[in-house]
């Protein structure tokens, strides 16, 4: 099977759900290492300062055997945190310290993050939003069957990611992740682009179920709602095309290396 690296297009007007809508006009987004506001958490932020990458980066060290060194994991149970906002990943810490996330491998977390204070959780979002997220494959071979007959596999979800389908209400995933998949630290949206694809799947299938622990789950529902009507085939696509997406200026690093004698 043949496979190819995808990239968005930005400058793309796309539908949005009022549920979407309404989250993107209610935040204003902040500087990533703005306080982190996870006031109905049982992990108390209100008196950490920013995030310091260089303690993060030794705090990280118990991180790298699942998540890699640098935040790309090598295995796809593992996500990617490389690239990923300071206040998301502090967020989801605290949501597994207390509890309120403990699904599948994160279960396995939990004696990691227990003894962590809330600057500690900060701090180690810092040195992952250092860090350069790496990208993926994705699929493009040709869908036989279906719906999507003739497509190629990468470009349902590429469809879906950059247009979305307003006659079943679902949003285009750019309204709130970016063009690149970078996210928007401010409400934090996570950063996507690249993500491995069985990663994405699990969490895509974990919101359409609609089973949460978490105690604010607004975000959560906001995806809930999103991906509801995708079918199993739709995330799939979704998956390998977010796997594939990447910022072009990556491809012009990569072509430099490689012509380095």
């Amino acid at each position: 099977m043949r496979h190819a690296r995808v990239l968005a297009v930005a400058a793309l007007v796309v539908p949005v759900i009022a549920a979407v809508a309404f989250a993107q006009s209610s935040v204003t987004p902040v500087p990533d290492n703005a306080p982190v506001q996870t006031a109905s958490l049982e992990i108390d932020f209100s008196k950490t300062k920013p995030g310091d990458a260089k303690a993060g980066e030794a705090k990280a060290s118990t991180c790298a055997a699942c998540h890699g060194a640098d935040g790309n994991s090598a295995v796809e149970i593992y996500p990617r945190l490389a690239g990923q906002s300071e206040r998301y990943i502090a967020k989801e810490l605290a949501l597994i310290a207390s509890g309120q996330r403990n699904e599948g491998a994160v279960a396995a977390m939990l004696p990691f993050v227990q003894g962590m204070t809330p600057q500690d959780m900060r701090d180690i979002g810092a040195f992952f939003a250092t860090q350069k997220s790496g990208a993926g494959v994705a699929d493009d071979a040709v869908v036989s069957e279906g719906p999507y007959q003739g497509m190629k596999f990468f470009e349902v979800g590429q469809k879906l990611y950059r247009g979305g389908d307003s006659s079943r209400n679902i949003p285009a995933c750019i309204a709130c992740h970016g063009p690149t998949g970078a996210g928007n630290p401010g409400p934090a949206y996570p950063h996507i682009g690249g993500q491995h694809a069985g990663y994405v799947v699990q969490r895509l299938q974990r919101y359409q179920a609609g089973q949460t622990g978490e105690a604010d789950a607004a975000q959560f529902k906001i995806m809930a709602q999103i991906s509801h009507a995708l079918s199993e085939q739709e995330i799939q696509a979704l998956a390998s095309y977010i796997q594939g997406l990447h910022d072009r200026a990556n491809d012009a690093t990569v072509a430099t290396a490689a012509a380095q004698p």
